[in-house]
């Protein structure tokens, strides 16, 4: 450095450039170092080692052959609610009902030393028909990271045979709990290890805690023991002929895969596969539920049991018509219990392979070309088929552990470079991260060993190995020539998200089932695959069929001229979901809503950017579900709905929401729609980073404008809700016939949302009274918008980014966003499970020293509701629609059935306040949902409201983009949406004189008059 001055600088000035240099490196170094305020005390975020790690600490401890009960009703704390039970559900004995928040904890003498395996007997008492979820500690500490999972399933059993509709569609039963006595061992709720965890117990007294996290669940026995392997397939051989076990007679029994006995989950209904004419039963049109599986039964853990019976002792073959058609180039994992139990090694993990069409596997040695042979005596049995991952588990598990340290490699490069390094930059990582450029070395031999195995594990090469030998070669590459990294940063984090959705795809055991054979060895059979004629003949039926055959029309269909069915005319009802929510509804109307009020109901699927033209037609549904919020508004204006108000007990039906849901939906004294779903935002953040930068979850935004520069310093963000083109653009592609009638609103303005939280933590208001002119004048939303901008201008948040990538990835460790992420990440982000939370949003400090944490309901998902059109002839028939549609039972159902359906990344997000408590939420997710609910501000629709969203976001730009000023900018565009507010109010016949509706809205006199 000095010597560089001395070139460029004469001597005299060589004191005073030195001392600037000083000077610049002291703020350099304040610039980047951690400020107290930033980093304080970080939040408690525990971190324990995986259980590969847990296993090698433990290495050389004992596995002694002896088995210890817990003393249930003897705990030694507790501070949860909890009841000893006697001779419980036909257990006998003492049993201990746990609540589904809290601990309890029990001393237990351990004899000898060594590793256990631990077992529990439960029986899943009534809570929300979610798993019931435990983490448990031993000696005050979590052992490793997968005992903060743990996992109970419940029983469920079909109620009832299918029904057949008017159509001749089969339509299948609802799933009801059987709770049941069950025996767990505590295992990988994940499927990552194939054997039941063993858990480290000193000589002497030892404390087991058990942590109740989602689910009350009644316990019958804890047991430490070790855990019985099956034998080999050849060892029970010879000891079925050791015993004379003889192989059964002339004996053949088909059981159809539909009909189950257990089942762990909802999901795990049966299916209509209409491709096929060699299935049972069959129909080239009419839906037929001839088998269960396929994408529903693809995750480790997931089990179906059938019950079948055997006329005599003796050696059985199994067969099963399957098709495993998703997963090209690798294998389907099932393991098989005989009555509870795996019979021999070889069926912990039978493989059945990818084939297009259905396949008749007889279970057996392939090698040796022979079928496995079942003892089994006289009488019933349950067969089981669990989802497992086989010999996979061990690949992806190493993949995983993997991928968390190529993701962590990734934020140490960038903490150098940037997200957008500068190409012609030469950042010297090899001697500034050079324990980085080792690891790549390493995770390259590791990524190349995996694809080798899954080589080997699956005899060819395809798109699944295709992922991992470009990640190596692209880890080895860079690890040879490090000066290239920055340039293919991109490329390395495009790989990164590649292997975390490789891990997903890989951990997806998807089978589909037509029916089980149990029979005598030697047994014919049957033909499995149709010939090309019955194929031929299929397709001629089906496109004739599709003629006659309605399929927007959903279950029963009801021709209001024929008076055979019932007394009252039918509804006619839209909705816009996808069709397996119309069949779920359907299915609901069917059982509960038309028996009970004796009106039909016709459900139509269609698409709600019709729905403004159709009914402006005379064509249009009696009830719509699922309305955007500004369709409301926007039809009741031109009087196409019912103002719900005029029923009497409206305000009793209110009760059942949030008052903010109604804001969009309401003008003066008339309310147009009852609410479905409300969404709104909540912080997510990642646990793990914030750890390793220090860093507290922030409380105010002072906090987050603290965190910020702390984030930047190692090229991470924190993400706010942002207007993207692409979505906008979208909507205006769907909303058909919606585009110059005032639709949209804020809906594809979500940056807008940003701003709103601002202005209502500020006291601030977006319309005044009646929606007569903008509120957007006053202070309070210069302050805001002020703010806003700053953000995005002076600290450079970014302004278009995917939400859930950047988080996965851990380029954005903190971000808000609507709480429905929350379920997409839950499924497709298994690779941070426990590594992440969410929390209220960072409010701004009251004068009293409080925190408002108000925010807005979102616009684009969160205020859905649903409507009564004006032409609707029987509008009480209606009405009685809409309060069966928004009650909590109904609701409860609709939202469990199609999570049920669909999985977790479905949970639906019911506006009715109760409702929300009896969703699968855990006690402290739904502790935080509900804290944050009670801050909602319900966003108004108002005559001309679609330009408040469209030059807001132009004002933003304007400042952020082209550098205005804020104040003068705001104020501008206040003035031209002011003007579209008059316009729209003149076109609709309403006062347009502020001082006028100002002082109306004072006395209480502003009515609709309709």
């Amino acid at each position: 450095m000095m010597r560089l001055l001395a070139f460029m600088f004469p001597s005299k000035w060589k004191p005073i450039c030195a001392g600037c240099v000083v000077l610049a490196w002291i703020c350099v170094t304040c610039l980047f170092s951690p400020s107290p305020a930033a980093v304080a005390a970080t939040a408690d975020f525990d971190v324990e080692i995986e259980y590969s790690e847990y296993l090698s600490k433990h290495q050389g401890a004992e596995r002694p052959a002896i088995e210890i009960l817990v003393p249930l009703t003897g705990y030694a704390a507790t501070d949860m609610s909890i009841a000893t039970l006697e001779n419980f559900e036909g257990r006998p004995g003492q049993s201990l009902w746990t609540d589904e928040y809290g601990f309890v904890e029990w001393e237990v003498d351990v004899p000898a030393e060594g590793l256990y395996n631990i077992g529990i007997v439960y029986f899943p008492v009534e809570g929300n028909n979610s798993d019931i979820q435990r983490q448990i500690e031993i000696n005050g500490e979590i052992p490793f990271f997968g005992a903060r999972h743990l996992s109970f399933p419940r029983v469920w059993v079909d109620a009832g045979k299918p029904r057949v509709d008017n159509r001749g569609n089969q339509i299948r039963a609802p799933l009801a709990e059987e709770p049941i006595w069950q025996e767990a061992m505590l295992r990988d709720h994940m499927g990552y290890y194939m054997d039941p965890y063993l858990f480290y117990f000193r000589a002497g007294v030892n404390r087991i805690r058990l942590i109740s996290q989602k689910e009350p669940m009644v316990l019958g026995e804890i047991k430490l023991f070790q855990a019985e392997r099956p034998p080999s397939y050849d060892e029970l051989l010879a000891s079925y002929a050791q015993a004379g076990y003889q192989p059964a007679k002339d004996f053949f029994l088909k059981i159809q895969a539909e009909d189950t006995k257990y089942k762990s989950e909802q999901t795990l209904y049966p299916v209509h596969d209409k491709g096929d004419p060699s299935l049972e039963p069959y129909h080239p049109v009419q839906i037929r539920l001839n088998s269960i599986g396929g994408y529903s039964w693809q995750r480790p853990g997931q089990w179906v049991s059938w019950e079948f019976e055997v006329p005599e002792d003796g050696l059985y073959i199994i067969a099963l018509k399957s098709k495993q058609n998703l997963r090209r180039g690798t294998y389907s994992n099932r393991r098989l219990l005989i009555d509870g139990k795996v019979p021999f090694a070889e069926a912990d993990a039978v493989r059945f392979r990818y084939t297009t069409m259905y396949d008749m596997k007889v279970l057996g040695v392939e090698e040796r070309g022979e079928p496995y042979l079942f003892y089994l005596t006289a009488g019933k049995h349950e067969l089981k088929l669990e989802v497992v991952l086989g010999d996979l588990a061990d690949i992806v598990r190493r993949t995983e552990e993997s991928l968390y340290e190529i993701n962590r490699m990734y934020r140490s490069i960038l903490a150098v470079t940037s997200a957008a390094p500068d190409p012609l930059r030469d950042y010297r990582l090899e001697k500034r991260v050079p324990k980085v450029i080792e690891n790549l070395k390493v995770q390259s031999a590791v990524i190349a060993g995996l694809s080798k195995e899954l080589v080997e594990y699956t005899g060819q090469r395809g798109d699944h190995i295709a992922v991992l030998d470009q990640l190596a070669w692209q880890l080895n590459n860079m690890a040879d020539r490090p000066d290239t990294i920055p340039r293919r940063l991109s490329e390395y984090r495009d790989n990164i998200g590649a292997l975390g959705t490789w891990i997903l795809q890989t951990c997806e055991q998807p089978l589909q089932l037509d029916y089980i054979i149990v029979a005598s060895p030697g047994s014919k059979m049957p033909r499995t695959t149709p010939s090309i004629w019955e194929l031929a003949l299929h397709e001629i039926k089906a496109y004739f069929g599709s003629y006659v055959f309605d399929y927007e029309q959903v279950g029963n269909v009801y021709d209001p001229s024929d008076p055979e069915y019932f007394e009252r005319k039918p509804l006619t009802v839209w909705m816009s979901s996808g069709r397996d929510q119309a069949q779920q509804l359907k299915m609901m109307i069917e059982d509960t809503f038309t028996p009970s009020t004796g009106i039909p109901v016709n459900l139509e699927l269609v698409n709600m950017g019709v729905l403004l033209p159709a009914t402006l037609a005379g064509r249009g549904p009696d009830v719509a579900l699922g309305v955007p919020t500004s369709d409301p508004m926007n039809l009741a204006l031109r009087g196409a709905v019912v103002d719900l108000t005029r029923f009497t007990d409206f305000h009793d039906v209110k009760e059942r929401f949030m008052e903010s849901s109604f804001v969009p939906f309401t003008f003066r004294d008339s309310v147009y729609a009852l609410p479905e779903q409300q969404q709104f935002p909540v912080l997510f953040y990642r646990k793990d980073i914030l750890q390793e930068l220090g860093l507290e979850v922030p409380q105010t935004w002072d906090d987050v404008i603290k965190i910020i520069p702390e984030l930047q310093k190692r090229y991470m963000e924190f993400g706010l809700p942002v207007s993207d083109e692409r979505l906008r653009r979208s909507f205006n592609a769907y909303d058909i016939g919606m585009a110059t009638s005032g639709a949209g609103s804020l809906a594809v303005h979500r940056g807008v949302l940003t701003f709103l939280i601002f202005l209502y933590q500020r006291g601030g208001e977006l319309y005044l009274p009646d929606g007569v002119a903008s509120a957007l004048d006053s202070e309070e939303s210069v302050a805001a918008f002020r703010l806003w901008t700053n953000l995005y201008e002076l600290y450079k948040l970014p302004l278009q980014y995917d939400a859930a990538n950047r988080f996965r990835i851990g380029e954005m460790p903190i971000l808000i966003d609507n709480y429905g992420l929350y379920n997409f990440l839950s499924v497709f982000a298994p690779e941070i499970k426990g590594r992440w939370d969410f929390t209220l949003v960072p409010g701004t400090v009251r004068a009293d020293g409080t925190i408002d944490r108000t925010v807005p309901a979102s616009c684009e998902l969160g205020g859905a509701g649903c409507i009564i059109l004006s032409h609707a002839e029987d509008k009480e028939a209606a009405w009685e629609f809409l309060k069966w549609w928004t009650s909590t039972e109904t609701q409860v159902r609709y939202g469990r059935e199609l999570e049920s359906l669909l999985g977790p990344a479905a949970r639906y997000s019911t506006a009715n306040v109760e409702a929300l408590t009896s969703l699968p939420w855990t006690v402290d997710e739904l502790r935080k949902l509900n804290e944050q609910w009670q801050y909602v501000k319900g966003v108004p629709e108002v005559p001309g409201g679609y330009m408040t969203g469209r030059h807001l976001d132009n004002a933003f730009r304007k400042v952020v983009y082209q550098k205005k000023e804020a104040r003068k900018t705001l104020l501008d565009y206040v003035r031209v949406i002011d003007e579209e507010l008059e316009l729209k109010r003149k076109e609709f016949g309403l006062e347009t004189d502020i001082e006028s509706v100002l002082k109306a809205s004072e006395e209480g006199t502003l009515k609709t008059g309709r």
